[in-house]
Protein backbone atom coordinates (compact mmCIF):
# COMPACT_ATOMS: atom_id res chain seq x y z
CA UNK A 1 0.00 0.00 0.00
CA UNK A 2 1.55 3.31 -1.12
CA UNK A 3 2.98 5.78 1.84
CA UNK A 4 1.43 8.79 2.34
CA UNK A 5 2.86 12.55 2.90
CA UNK A 6 1.11 15.70 4.34
CA UNK A 7 2.38 18.60 3.99
CA UNK A 8 1.61 22.66 5.43
CA UNK A 9 2.55 25.79 3.48
CA UNK A 10 1.68 28.65 1.86
CA UNK A 11 1.37 28.09 -2.28
CA UNK A 12 2.33 31.30 -4.36
CA UNK A 13 1.81 32.42 -7.49
CA UNK A 14 5.39 32.59 -9.60
CA UNK A 15 5.49 35.37 -12.39
CA UNK A 16 8.61 35.14 -14.63
CA UNK A 17 9.59 36.92 -17.68
CA UNK A 18 9.70 34.76 -20.67
CA UNK A 19 12.83 32.06 -20.74
CA UNK A 20 16.22 34.03 -19.33
CA UNK A 21 15.05 37.74 -20.11
CA UNK A 22 15.28 40.54 -17.78
CA UNK A 23 12.02 41.99 -15.85
CA UNK A 24 12.90 45.14 -17.63
CA UNK A 25 13.07 43.36 -21.31
CA UNK A 26 9.28 41.68 -20.30
CA UNK A 27 6.19 42.47 -21.94
CA UNK A 28 4.33 39.51 -20.79
CA UNK A 29 5.09 37.07 -17.60
CA UNK A 30 4.60 33.48 -17.16
CA UNK A 31 2.62 32.18 -14.06
CA UNK A 32 2.84 28.97 -12.04
CA UNK A 33 2.06 27.85 -8.84
CA UNK A 34 4.71 27.17 -6.29
CA UNK A 35 5.71 27.15 -2.40
CA UNK A 36 8.50 24.41 -0.64
CA UNK A 37 5.94 22.52 0.98
CA UNK A 38 3.45 21.53 -1.62
CA UNK A 39 6.80 21.59 -4.12
CA UNK A 40 7.81 18.52 -1.40
CA UNK A 41 4.05 16.93 -1.60
CA UNK A 42 3.88 16.82 -5.40
CA UNK A 43 7.24 15.35 -5.98
CA UNK A 44 6.36 12.27 -3.76
CA UNK A 45 2.67 11.87 -5.64
CA UNK A 46 4.98 11.53 -8.81
CA UNK A 47 7.00 9.14 -7.39
CA UNK A 48 4.37 6.95 -6.29
CA UNK A 49 3.17 7.98 -2.95
CA UNK A 50 -0.13 9.42 -1.83
CA UNK A 51 0.31 13.38 -0.88
CA UNK A 52 -2.00 16.20 0.61
CA UNK A 53 -1.07 19.16 1.06
CA UNK A 54 -2.54 21.90 4.02
CA UNK A 55 -2.82 25.65 3.27
CA UNK A 56 -5.17 28.50 2.89
CA UNK A 57 -6.04 30.45 -0.22
CA UNK A 58 -7.82 33.76 -1.27
CA UNK A 59 -11.48 32.92 -1.58
CA UNK A 60 -11.67 33.61 -5.34
CA UNK A 61 -10.56 32.98 -8.63
CA UNK A 62 -7.09 33.04 -7.44
CA UNK A 63 -7.54 30.66 -4.56
CA UNK A 64 -9.51 28.05 -6.93
CA UNK A 65 -6.90 28.47 -9.53
CA UNK A 66 -4.45 27.52 -7.43
CA UNK A 67 -6.57 24.47 -6.22
CA UNK A 68 -6.75 23.18 -9.31
CA UNK A 69 -2.88 23.15 -9.84
CA UNK A 70 -2.61 20.75 -7.19
CA UNK A 71 -5.27 18.54 -7.94
CA UNK A 72 -3.89 18.32 -11.44
CA UNK A 73 -0.76 17.18 -9.76
CA UNK A 74 -2.51 14.11 -7.20
CA UNK A 75 -2.38 16.05 -4.41
CA UNK A 76 -5.59 15.52 -2.20
CA UNK A 77 -7.57 19.36 -1.55
CA UNK A 78 -9.80 18.41 1.00
CA UNK A 79 -8.28 20.00 3.65
CA UNK A 80 -7.64 23.46 1.73
CA UNK A 81 -9.18 26.59 3.34
CA UNK A 82 -10.22 29.72 1.63
CA UNK A 83 -10.43 33.06 3.30
CA UNK A 84 -9.82 36.73 2.39
CA UNK A 85 -8.57 38.06 -0.66
CA UNK A 86 -4.81 38.25 -1.82
CA UNK A 87 -2.60 35.61 -2.79
CA UNK A 88 0.91 35.25 -1.86
CA UNK A 89 3.47 35.90 -5.44
CA UNK A 90 6.93 36.64 -6.34
CA UNK A 91 8.64 37.83 -9.26
CA UNK A 92 11.74 35.25 -10.52
CA UNK A 93 14.19 36.72 -13.10
CA UNK A 94 15.88 33.52 -14.16
CA UNK A 95 19.87 33.99 -14.27
CA UNK A 96 22.36 32.47 -16.90
CA UNK A 97 26.22 31.67 -16.70
CA UNK A 98 27.49 34.22 -14.81
CA UNK A 99 24.16 36.54 -14.09
CA UNK A 100 22.50 34.96 -10.95
CA UNK A 101 18.67 34.74 -10.53
CA UNK A 102 16.56 37.24 -8.84
CA UNK A 103 13.54 37.00 -6.80
CA UNK A 104 10.49 39.57 -5.33
CA UNK A 105 8.11 38.00 -2.48
CA UNK A 106 4.67 39.90 -2.35
CA UNK A 107 3.18 38.00 0.52
CA UNK A 108 2.71 40.10 3.38
CA UNK A 109 -1.05 39.96 4.27
CA UNK A 110 -2.07 37.36 2.39
CA UNK A 111 -4.57 35.05 3.05
CA UNK A 112 -2.46 32.13 4.15
CA UNK A 113 -0.71 34.81 6.69
CA UNK A 114 -3.41 35.51 7.93
CA UNK A 115 -4.27 31.79 8.99
CA UNK A 116 -5.49 30.86 12.40
CA UNK A 117 -5.18 27.34 14.69
CA UNK A 118 -8.62 27.16 15.19
CA UNK A 119 -9.10 26.57 11.38
CA UNK A 120 -7.59 23.02 11.12
CA UNK A 121 -8.68 19.96 12.56
CA UNK A 122 -5.04 17.99 12.59
CA UNK A 123 -6.22 14.60 14.11
CA UNK A 124 -8.27 14.64 10.98
CA UNK A 125 -5.49 15.69 8.46
CA UNK A 126 -3.15 13.31 9.65
CA UNK A 127 -5.99 10.46 10.55
CA UNK A 128 -4.34 8.08 7.59
CA UNK A 129 -0.92 9.85 7.05
CA UNK A 130 3.01 8.26 7.82
CA UNK A 131 4.88 11.56 7.17
CA UNK A 132 4.70 15.36 8.18
CA UNK A 133 6.97 17.73 6.58
CA UNK A 134 7.16 21.27 7.12
CA UNK A 135 9.76 24.01 6.12
CA UNK A 136 11.41 27.18 8.26
CA UNK A 137 9.53 29.68 5.50
CA UNK A 138 6.05 28.53 7.11
CA UNK A 139 6.87 29.72 10.50
CA UNK A 140 8.45 32.99 9.20
CA UNK A 141 5.28 34.65 7.69
CA UNK A 142 2.81 35.11 10.52
CA UNK A 143 2.30 34.04 14.00
CA UNK A 144 -0.62 32.45 13.49
CA UNK A 145 1.07 29.99 10.93
CA UNK A 146 3.55 29.75 13.55
CA UNK A 147 1.10 28.09 16.19
CA UNK A 148 -0.82 26.48 13.19
CA UNK A 149 2.52 24.32 12.68
CA UNK A 150 3.15 23.85 16.38
CA UNK A 151 -0.07 22.28 16.49
CA UNK A 152 0.01 19.51 13.71
CA UNK A 153 3.72 18.52 15.00
CA UNK A 154 2.22 17.55 18.26
CA UNK A 155 -0.14 16.25 16.37
CA UNK A 156 2.23 14.34 14.79
CA UNK A 157 4.05 13.06 17.45
CA UNK A 158 1.13 12.19 19.28
CA UNK A 159 -0.19 9.90 16.71
CA UNK A 160 3.43 8.41 16.06
CA UNK A 161 3.91 10.08 12.36
CA UNK A 162 7.51 10.71 11.24
CA UNK A 163 8.08 14.59 11.30
CA UNK A 164 10.47 15.88 8.85
CA UNK A 165 11.71 20.01 9.33
CA UNK A 166 13.25 21.08 6.27
CA UNK A 167 14.67 24.33 8.49
CA UNK A 168 17.20 26.52 6.39
CA UNK A 169 15.24 29.69 6.95
CA UNK A 170 15.43 32.83 5.24
CA UNK A 171 16.01 35.44 7.92
CA UNK A 172 14.76 38.81 6.48
CA UNK A 173 11.37 37.35 6.49
CA UNK A 174 10.77 37.16 10.06
CA UNK A 175 8.30 40.61 10.41
CA UNK A 176 5.86 39.68 12.62
CA UNK A 177 7.87 40.37 16.05
CA UNK A 178 9.44 37.04 16.80
CA UNK A 179 12.97 35.95 15.78
CA UNK A 180 13.78 32.43 14.10
CA UNK A 181 15.72 31.70 17.39
CA UNK A 182 12.67 31.99 19.38
CA UNK A 183 10.55 29.99 17.05
CA UNK A 184 12.76 27.24 15.58
CA UNK A 185 14.01 25.37 18.25
CA UNK A 186 10.52 24.35 19.76
CA UNK A 187 9.61 22.82 16.39
CA UNK A 188 12.87 21.44 15.88
CA UNK A 189 12.80 19.58 18.92
CA UNK A 190 9.54 17.44 17.95
CA UNK A 191 11.29 16.53 14.92
CA UNK A 192 12.91 12.96 13.57
CA UNK A 193 14.45 14.02 10.96
CA UNK A 194 15.87 18.08 10.04
CA UNK A 195 17.43 19.26 6.92
CA UNK A 196 19.97 21.89 7.91
CA UNK A 197 23.50 23.33 7.25
CA UNK A 198 26.29 23.93 9.97
CA UNK A 199 25.49 27.46 9.63
CA UNK A 200 21.72 27.03 10.07
CA UNK A 201 22.57 24.86 13.64
CA UNK A 202 24.47 28.00 14.52
CA UNK A 203 22.12 30.57 13.39
CA UNK A 204 18.51 29.19 14.47
CA UNK A 205 20.36 27.14 17.81
CA UNK A 206 23.20 29.00 18.78
CA UNK A 207 25.19 25.32 18.22
CA UNK A 208 28.83 24.86 17.22
CA UNK A 209 30.73 27.53 15.19
CA UNK A 210 30.85 28.65 11.86
CA UNK A 211 33.11 26.72 9.49
CA UNK A 212 33.15 23.59 11.34
CA UNK A 213 32.22 20.18 9.99
CA UNK A 214 28.61 19.40 9.15
CA UNK A 215 29.03 15.94 11.02
CA UNK A 216 30.07 18.09 14.44
CA UNK A 217 27.42 20.39 14.52
CA UNK A 218 24.70 17.81 14.01
CA UNK A 219 26.07 15.61 16.62
CA UNK A 220 25.55 18.51 18.79
CA UNK A 221 22.40 19.06 17.40
CA UNK A 222 21.17 15.76 18.26
CA UNK A 223 22.40 15.80 21.65
CA UNK A 224 20.38 18.47 22.48
CA UNK A 225 17.37 17.13 21.19
CA UNK A 226 17.75 13.19 21.24
CA UNK A 227 14.20 13.03 19.62
CA UNK A 228 15.49 13.65 16.30
CA UNK A 229 17.00 10.81 14.30
CA UNK A 230 18.96 11.98 11.42
CA UNK A 231 20.13 15.04 10.61
CA UNK A 232 20.97 15.98 6.76
CA UNK A 233 22.04 18.81 4.49
CA UNK A 234 22.59 19.20 0.54
CA UNK A 235 25.93 20.95 -0.52
CA UNK A 236 26.30 22.71 -3.44
CA UNK A 237 29.20 23.70 -5.48
CA UNK A 238 27.86 26.39 -7.89
CA UNK A 239 30.74 27.11 -11.26
CA UNK A 240 28.35 29.26 -12.68
CA UNK A 241 24.55 30.27 -13.13
CA UNK A 242 24.27 27.13 -15.45
CA UNK A 243 26.63 25.12 -13.90
CA UNK A 244 26.48 23.03 -10.62
CA UNK A 245 27.93 20.20 -8.45
CA UNK A 246 25.26 18.70 -5.42
CA UNK A 247 26.06 16.06 -2.96
CA UNK A 248 24.09 14.64 -0.26
CA UNK A 249 24.84 14.08 3.24
CA UNK A 250 23.67 12.43 6.78
CA UNK A 251 24.41 11.64 10.18
CA UNK A 252 22.67 9.07 12.01
CA UNK A 253 24.10 9.19 15.15
CA UNK A 254 26.40 6.42 14.31
CA UNK A 255 27.75 6.74 10.83
CA UNK A 256 27.86 9.83 8.27
CA UNK A 257 27.15 8.74 5.06
CA UNK A 258 28.01 10.72 1.63
CA UNK A 259 26.30 10.44 -1.84
CA UNK A 260 27.89 10.53 -5.04
CA UNK A 261 28.91 14.48 -6.32
CA UNK A 262 26.34 14.82 -9.56
CA UNK A 263 27.07 17.08 -12.10
CA UNK A 264 24.78 19.37 -13.63
CA UNK A 265 26.16 21.19 -16.42
CA UNK A 266 23.06 22.45 -18.27
CA UNK A 267 20.61 24.13 -15.66
CA UNK A 268 17.46 24.75 -16.82
CA UNK A 269 15.78 25.95 -13.24
CA UNK A 270 17.01 25.59 -9.81
CA UNK A 271 14.17 26.99 -8.02
CA UNK A 272 12.53 23.87 -6.06
CA UNK A 273 15.54 21.88 -6.13
CA UNK A 274 16.12 21.77 -2.54
CA UNK A 275 12.50 20.57 -2.31
CA UNK A 276 13.21 17.95 -4.66
CA UNK A 277 15.63 17.12 -2.21
CA UNK A 278 13.33 16.37 0.43
CA UNK A 279 11.03 14.78 -1.11
CA UNK A 280 13.63 12.41 -2.31
CA UNK A 281 14.53 12.01 1.47
CA UNK A 282 11.35 11.30 2.72
CA UNK A 283 10.50 8.35 -0.10
CA UNK A 284 14.39 7.09 0.72
CA UNK A 285 13.78 6.81 4.50
CA UNK A 286 10.47 4.93 3.87
CA UNK A 287 11.17 2.64 0.91
CA UNK A 288 14.96 1.93 1.55
CA UNK A 289 16.71 -0.08 4.18
CA UNK A 290 19.97 2.12 4.66
CA UNK A 291 20.54 5.05 4.71
CA UNK A 292 23.18 5.26 1.79
CA UNK A 293 20.63 4.40 -0.29
CA UNK A 294 17.98 6.99 0.73
CA UNK A 295 20.26 9.92 0.31
CA UNK A 296 21.59 8.59 -3.20
CA UNK A 297 17.40 8.58 -3.85
CA UNK A 298 17.52 12.05 -2.38
CA UNK A 299 20.73 13.62 -4.09
CA UNK A 300 19.43 11.80 -7.79
CA UNK A 301 16.03 13.47 -7.06
CA UNK A 302 17.51 17.12 -6.40
CA UNK A 303 19.96 16.60 -9.33
CA UNK A 304 16.77 15.65 -12.25
CA UNK A 305 14.95 19.09 -10.96
CA UNK A 306 17.44 21.31 -12.25
CA UNK A 307 16.20 20.24 -15.34
CA UNK A 308 12.85 20.63 -14.95
CA UNK A 309 10.92 24.70 -15.91
CA UNK A 310 8.77 25.72 -12.80
CA UNK A 311 9.18 25.11 -8.95
CA UNK A 312 8.09 21.40 -8.53
CA UNK A 313 10.07 18.04 -9.66
CA UNK A 314 7.66 16.12 -11.59
CA UNK A 315 10.21 13.46 -13.15
CA UNK A 316 8.66 9.71 -12.61
CA UNK A 317 10.22 6.87 -10.20
CA UNK A 318 12.30 5.28 -12.76
CA UNK A 319 13.27 8.33 -13.71
CA UNK A 320 15.16 8.92 -10.28
CA UNK A 321 16.41 5.35 -9.72
CA UNK A 322 18.05 5.53 -13.67
CA UNK A 323 20.30 8.12 -12.08
CA UNK A 324 20.76 7.10 -8.68
CA UNK A 325 21.96 3.84 -10.57
CA UNK A 326 24.77 5.66 -12.34
CA UNK A 327 23.01 6.37 -15.76
CA UNK A 328 23.48 9.69 -16.37
CA UNK A 329 23.41 9.44 -20.36
CA UNK A 330 19.83 11.12 -20.99
CA UNK A 331 19.22 8.92 -23.71
CA UNK A 332 15.73 8.45 -25.50
CA UNK A 333 13.81 5.56 -24.10
CA UNK A 334 12.04 4.06 -26.36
Amino acid sequence: MAKKVITFGEVMMRLSPPGYSKFSQANSLELVYGGGEANVAISCAYLGMKAGHVTRFPDNALGKAATQFLRKHWLSTEHVIYGDKMMGKYFLEKGAVHRPSEVIYEREGSAFSLIEPSMIDWEDVLKDADWFHWTGITPAISNGATMCLLDAIKTANKMGITVSGDINSRKNMWKYGKTMQEVIPELAQNCDIVITSSRGINEMFGLGELGKKFQSSAKLLMEKYPRIKKVVRKTRRTISASHHQIQGKIWNGQDYIKSDMLNITHIIDRVGTGDAFASGLIYGLLHYDNDQQAISFATAACALKHTVPGDVNMVSLDNVLSLMEGDTSGAIRR
